[in-house]
């Protein structure tokens, strides 16, 4: 059974996607940027400002399937430059308090809209 999960409160897909897809007791998130939901607009500050807003928009899509970071098993995470990975993992790591999902990291030669973070995740219930 596949069920469509979409809010407001995170970014709307820029493309033929969806937020995510609920497959039985699996949620798969599609990579989120750091766009505003609220303005449309990208955050334009450092790479941490711009991973908090990622995050929150992930934390939205989780919240409207009934989940919480807890429920993430995995998660992939794409960036520009490996130089900011630090800065990255550091926000990242604040929004898993115990338990942290599988993960993998790269550096990207492009991302959409020219932005330095994206990050999806898998969760589970």
């Amino acid at each position: 059974m596949k069920k469509i999960v979409n809010t407001d409160k995170a970014p709307k897909p820029i493309g033929p996607y969806n937020q995510s897809v609920m497959a039985n007791n699996t949620l798969y998130v599609s990579g989120q940027i750091p766009l505003n939901p609220a303005s449309g607009e990208l955050v334009k500050g450092d790479i941490q400002e711009q991973t908090r807003r990622v995050m929150e928009n992930l934390k939205a899509i989780l919240d409207e399937a009934g989940m919480d970071f807890s429920n993430v098993v995995k998660c992939s995470i794409f960036i520009m430059d490996m130089k900011n990975f630090p800065q990255v993992n550091e926000v990242y790591g604040s929004y898993f308090t115990e338990d942290p999902p599988a993960r993998e990291t790269v550096q990207v030669a492009g991302l959409p809209m020219g932005v330095d973070v994206e990050i999806s995740c898998i969760a589970v219930i």
